[in-house]
This record gives C-alpha cells, structure tokens and sequence, in this order.
C-alpha cells in the first residue's frame, strides 16, 4: 500500500472533483481574471450564486482534471488554460453565461498601456478642477480649456484615443483627473466546453452593445436584400404591390401614346 502526503492526496482529491464537475456540468468556461480585484471578484461569485459555481485552480491541476474526464472535445480546452484563469460551471448555455459574465462588468479607470475598447470622447463642460498644472495637462491632450468661477471648463471636447488604439500615459492622466472611466473590469471569458453540443466555443465574450448595433444594421438592409431578391413577405408586398401599379401607368401611356400615333 503506498501512502500519499497530505499534499499530495490534497492535489489528487481537487483533481478529481474539478473532473467530476466537468462531467456533470453542461459549461465549463475558462475566464481569465487578470486586473480583476478581489473585492469584485467576490461581488461577481455572489451575483451567480445559483448560476454558476466558480472554482480556482493552479494551471497543472486544471490540465490534470481535464485530462481525468477522458472526454474527447473537452481536451480542446486545455489550449486555453494559462496561469491566471478560474473555471466556471454551469447549466447554462455558454454563451447565455458569458453574457452574464458581460453584464457583471463594471467601469474602470484607464491606465497607460490600455487597449481602449470605444472611442474616448471628452465632451465641452464644467470641471471641478482648479487652475495650475491641470490646464497644461489638459491642453496637452487637444482639450480646449478656460476658466470659469474659479474651475476650469471644457469648452471645446476631442476624442482622445480611439477604438482599439493604445492609452498614452498623458491621456491616461487626464482621463483620471476628470473621472472618466471608460475601461470596464471583470472576468474575462475566454473559451468554454458545450456538453450539449461536444464543442468548445472560443471568442466568447459577449459585447452586447456591438451586438445591438450590427443587429439594428442588418435590420436595416434586410428590407433593400429582400426587395433586391424579390422576396415576397407582408413588408415588401406593399412595395412589389406600389411598382406593379406604376409599371401598369408607364405601360398603358405607351399603349395609349402609339394608339394616337396609329
């Protein structure tokens, strides 16, 4: 009988149950918790209580139980597994979890370095900040300032860094002395294995707002396509009803125009 350290059995038991919750679970989602802080962390936890069980584990041991499950597709994740990620499970549908991981965000100050995900617009208007170096550091960044009861005011705005473009230190700055925050915190999804459907889903973060947008814009061509393939359906019948009428006029003026020349 060979007799495991405390540790060790310790290690063993984790495995097995990550394991374990793998295979009853429909999701298993890999998020990375980067930047994340532990108050927020643990707000996120208790938001999904009932939704989602999270479980932390070093790199190793998360290889190790996915490994243990023997499943096929499920070893797909272990491509996605770095040091600082934590494993959700649930019956949730991945994506309906990633989303939920989306609407748990929250705002956070910009820092240098940041990959701004919008444009950052600082719009014309009051500040609460006094004279001094402010006006040299908000200047700097294309703001047009004066100063207005004693604080300064925004009086023409710019947008300082765009989508996906790097935060310049100065930028980030200016973003904090003005109370701007326009990154967002939380767990970020990185991939997730579907037992539904034996896949594993990667690209997952849901960005509900982008989504919006793209679908009020697909919405509205989908009526031009329709038209364009003469697609018959109750909002284009009207139009296909409208053209059949004016081709009626154009062809009975002609009949009409050559029965005079005759």
């Amino acid at each position: 009988m060979v007799l495991l350290s405390p540790k060790l059995d310790e290690k063993k038991k984790l495995v097995t149950s990550l394991a374990e919750k793998m295979r009853e679970s429909r999701t298993t989602l890999v998020a990375s918790t980067r930047s994340l802080p532990s108050s927020q962390f643990h707000q996120i936890k208790k938001n999904l209580r009932g939704k989602a069980e999270i479980r932390i584990a070093k790199k190793s041991i998360i290889l190790r139980a996915i490994a243990a499950t023997e499943k096929g597709a499920l070893q797909n994740l272990k491509d996605y597994i770095t040091a600082d990620v934590v494993l959700f499970f649930s019956n949730l549908e991945a994506f309906e979890l990633s989303s939920l991981l989306s609407d748990n965000e929250t705002p956070a100050k910009a820092k240098a370095g940041d990959i701004a995900i919008e444009d950052i617009l600082v719009e014309p208007g009051p500040t609460d900040l006094i004279p001094g170096p402010a006006i040299s550091e908000l200047s700097s960044v294309g703001l047009k300032i004066a100063v207005e009861g004693g604080k300064l005011a925004i009086k023409q705005g710019a947008t300082l860094t765009k989508k996906g473009e790097t935060i310049k230190p100065n930028v980030a700055a200016v973003l904090g002395k003005l109370n701007i925050m326009p990154m967002k915190v939380g767990f970020i999804p990185i991939a997730a294995y579907d037992a539904t459907s034996d896949k594993v889903h990667f690209n997952i973060k849901i960005d509900k707002k982008s989504a919006l947008e793209q679908l009020k814009e697909s919405i509205g061509k989908a009526l031009g396509f329709a038209v364009n393939i003469k697609y018959v359906c109750k909002e284009t019948i009207s139009y296909f009803i409208s053209k059949a009428a004016l081709e009626e006029k154009l062809i009975e003026n002609i009949v009409k125009s050559k029965e005079g020349v005759q």
